[in-house]
């Protein structure tokens, strides 16, 4: 199962990475990975941080670990949970007027199919969009 989703964002790339990558202001604005720990502020390859996601009542913790950082460009980390391994790419890409935020989770593993009732692709999609309007609305205001 593949999730992609973009979203545009009228702010410069550098202010919307910059507020992407520094873990410690997320409790701030996102609305989706919440209860972030880590032992650094910024989100930093070969690195993990831990955080829970909400797809219904009860949270799911996880902890990705941070396989590539190109400042202002790319952000892929991946990890697994429940026999499903998750990788989850931003893409920041320089457009007229701003930036273009792409985020493309690929998820593998024996039980995707039998768990569809726990983690829906549409529930996943809808968190998806509302990371990203997260990000944008903060961008936009800051």
């Amino acid at each position: 199962m593949i999730i992609e989703e973009s979203i545009f964002i009228s702010a410069p790339v550098d202010k919307v990475w910059q507020t992407f990558t520094d873990l410690t202001c997320w409790l701030r604005w996102n609305s989706v990975l919440k209860n972030v720990t880590t032992e650094q502020a910024y989100i930093k390859k070969g690195k993990t941080f831990s955080c829970a996601i909400r797809p219904f009542l009860f949270p799911v913790y996880f902890e990705p670990f941070i396989e590539e950082v190109i400042p202002n460009d790319r952000i892929v980390w991946s990890g697994s949970k429940y026999g499903i391994f998750a990788r989850h790419e931003f893409i920041f890409q320089t457009v007229e007027k701003g930036v273009r935020v792409t985020s493309k989770e690929t998820f593998q593993g024996i039980t995707i199919e039998n768990i569809s009732f726990i983690f829906p692709s549409w529930r996943i999609r809808e968190m998806t969009k509302s990371l990203l309007g997260d990000l944008k609305k903060v961008s936009e205001t800051l």
